[in-house]
């Protein structure tokens, strides 16, 4: 089991690995030895996440979520397969526990009177200031 919230755990059968060519540090070895990894874990069908952080996953997932509803993550940081499968998980579990807190509500406010007052002493300062700076016209007799 994962834990990603006191609330929520993910069993280790829901996420799937396989192990791809990478790029980057390694050496000779990089060509022969397949230590990226990628992670698939079905987001829209997994039984472990409730309703709303399902939802809330899925917008910040972004292009990350494949066109059946799984998030696909690369991990090619490191040189063993091991730490980019650790690295994996810490990436799934940053992402889960982002979209497991609760949106704060917005509260309808209105500008102070003095907040008001700036912005139109604003506005009118810079309306002098570009009115200063245009072409003066000659007084014709």
């Amino acid at each position: 089991m994962i834990n990603v919230t006191p609330q929520i755990q993910l069993k280790e059968d829901e996420l799937h690995f396989q192990f791809i060519l990478a790029s980057g540090p390694g050496g000779q070895n990089v060509n022969k030895v397949a230590t990226a990894v990628q992670l698939r874990f079905d987001a829209v069908h997994s039984r472990s996440l409730p309703e709303d952080v399902r939802s809330r996953l899925l917008k910040l997932a972004g292009n990350r979520l494949t066109k059946e509803g799984e998030l696909l993550i690369t991990a090619k940081r490191f040189r063993t397969q091991e730490r980019n499968r650790q690295d994996a998980i810490e990436r799934l579990v940053a992402l889960l526990q982002k979209a497991a807190e609760k949106p704060k509500p917005r509260r309808i406010t209105k500008p102070s009177r003095a907040a008001k007052q700036r912005r139109l002493d604003e506005k009118r300062r810079r309306g002098e200031q570009k009115r200063a700076r245009r072409p003066v016209t000659p007084l014709s007799d």
